[in-house]
């Protein structure tokens, strides 16, 4: 290490004045000093102080700046001298290096600024504001010949890549076409996995997807498809899975996606069908999400189930009823939930034996599947026969009170309350009501009038008043325990309750003078003074009910 000693020693006194030969010298004692034993070298050169003279070593005409810079990508492995690095003004030089001729330089300087912003987005962002991505796409345009100066790019853009502020960059060079470009040209596994990691998280943005899907990107995926479905190498099921999940990705974005269907006689939306009933999970997987993407505007919902796909999505389900595969099943019911959402499937869907289909996963233990189970559900119901038909299933009443208390999981519960109410509202019948009453459902309609949303309590407060409506005898007893006539009490008193609430807990205060019982327990909390208040409420239709229900009230005590 004597050598490293002299060296350093040298660079010090007479870095500036310091001959060509003398200063090469120099830098490859200390990149061998570095090769040998880098953490210990990187000390003494962080206490020699010679950190801060790189920088003006960092020229484009010097030939030994390649050097300078594989010095300094060098130390900068090591976390502790990454601040130090920074400190001694090196970022900026080596930015403006970036627009240099010189291969090395260019790969050297590219390894530098990589290391020393490793793993901190405050250094990656200024290097974004810095203008380096530009430069990166500009040059791996240029050098695509260069596979060391290509990785270098890659590395580059999948460390950028993670910032939100980046993609917005990205979105104005032509990244998608030199990726595309780079990737068409790939043969070995790694390349292509490299320029994937890449090609992720740029696929967020909704601009590059269309950039993507533009640069004939979909058309590459459909291609590894089809080379690697049957294959049973590792790689080659690594490289399905990336390019399949990459292609329902970019059909997250409402423009890629609308250009890919093209009516529904697209090419690739025909090729990402034929996916469906494969017998590779992941491409069944794939497919159904694609479907479900697909299915984000009437038009296409419309046309998908004229067109036989919910057939499709149901056999793909039968096959994953026993011992299924939960991310498959999800997929297929979050499809086909999507597609019921214009009124004129839903009709049809339910002919086609949707809601059987739907039905034979009550038994899943799975919340993501149950969640989409019950939107499915929800969704289809509109009509009152069908939602008579579901309501006195008993089986699915009993599911549903046992998931209304599912506190680990929200989104079931709120699901499970949502289709109780709408069981009742949609098919307005005394069986139903009584199906839900002897099954205990009462109770969790009462808490869902008390939930944070409206539209939840809404829907809570109008089932309940259809109950009392038809079936009051019946549910008395629930309604008494429930506490209901504190909650009414409650919501009408309170400020902040949204208009529509207060006149649909005035109506179902009305349903419920019907009943002696919980008519006294309004008599003992003075619901007339809460209700007076009401009649100079600034919603007209508040109001207007507010007088009603005093006289109803009053008429009744």
């Amino acid at each position: 290490m004597d050598n490293l000693s002299d060296a350093l020693k040298k660079l010090k006194i007479t870095a500036i004045d310091i001959s060509e030969d003398s200063l090469e010298g120099c830098l490859d004692c200390l990149l061998q000093a570095l090769a040998q034993n880098n953490m210990e070298t990187s000390e003494k050169l962080q206490g020699s102080g010679i950190l801060q003279l790189f920088a003006s070593l960092l020229t484009p005409h010097s030939p030994c700046t390649a050097k300078v810079a594989n010095i300094i990508a060098e130390v900068a492995k090591n976390e502790f001298m990454r601040l130090p690095c920074v400190e001694a003004g090196l970022i900026p030089p080596l930015v403006q290096l970036l627009n240099c001729k010189d291969q090395e330089v260019l790969l050297q300087t590219g390894r530098a600024l990589g290391n020393i912003c490793y793993d901190s987005h405050s250094l990656q962002a200024q290097l974004i504001n810095m203008g380096v991505i530009p430069t990166l796409v500009k040059l791996l345009g240029i050098h695509c010949q260069n596979s060391a100066l290509t990785e270098m790019c890659l590395v580059a853009f999948g460390n950028l890549a993670e910032l939100e502020s980046s993609k917005e960059q990205f979105a104005y060079t032509n990244v998608a076409e030199e990726l595309v470009k780079l990737f068409k040209k790939q043969i070995e596994h790694d390349k292509k996995e490299m320029i994937f990691e890449v090609l992720a998280p740029l696929a967020e943005n909704d601009a590059i997807k269309l950039q993507l899907v533009d640069a004939g990107l979909v058309e590459c995926l459909l291609e590894i498809v089809q080379q690697t479905v049957d294959s049973e190498r590792e790689e080659d099921i690594a490289e399905l899975k990336t390019a399949s999940d990459l292609m329902v990705l970019l059909l997250l974005g409402d423009e890629s996606m609308q250009k890919l269907f093209e009516g529904g006689k697209g090419n690739v939306f025909q090729r990402v069908l034929s996916w469906v009933p494969s017998n590779n999970h992941q491409l069944q997987l794939a497919g159904a999400l694609a479907i479900a993407n697909f299915a984000r505007n009437d038009g296409n919902c419309i046309h998908m189930v004229d067109n036989g796909i919910v057939q499709k999505l149901m056999d793909l389900l039968d096959r994953h009823v026993e011992d299924g595969n939960v991310t498959v099943q999800h997929a297929a019911l979050s499809a086909l939930r999507n597609l019921a959402i214009p009124v004129v499937n839903k009709d049809k869907m339910l002919s086609a034996g949707v809601a059987e289909a739907v039905l034979k996963f009550l038994k899943s233990e799975m919340p993501p599947v149950q969640f989409k189970l019950l939107g499915t559900l929800r969704m289809l119901i509109d009509a009152q026969e069908a939602a008579e038909q579901l309501g006195k299933n008993v089986k699915l009443v009993q599911r549903l009170v046992e998931w209304c208390e599912a506190k680990d999981h929200a989104g079931v519960m709120g699901e499970s309350n949502r289709l109780l109410s709408a069981l009742i509202r949609h098919s307005k019948s005394k069986d139903v009501i009584k199906t839900i009453v002897q099954n205990g459902g009462v109770k969790h309609l009462v808490t869902m009038a008390t939930s944070e949303h409206v539209i939840m309590q809404n829907e809570a407060l109008v089932a309940l008043a259809l109950i009392a409506a038809l079936e009051l005898v019946t549910a008395e007893k629930d309604l008494e325990n429930a506490k209901l006539v504190q909650i009414l009490h409650r919501l009408l008193a309170d400020e902040r309750s949204a208009p529509e609430i207060k006149y649909n807990s005035m109506v179902l205060i009305c349903a419920l003078l019907g009943s002696e019982t919980l008519h006294k327990e309004m008599q003992s909390l003075a619901f007339l003074e809460v209700v007076s208040k009401l009649r100079s409420h600034e919603n007209k239709t508040v109001a207007q009910q507010a007088s009603l229900t005093e006289q109803r009230l009053a008429v009744d005590s």
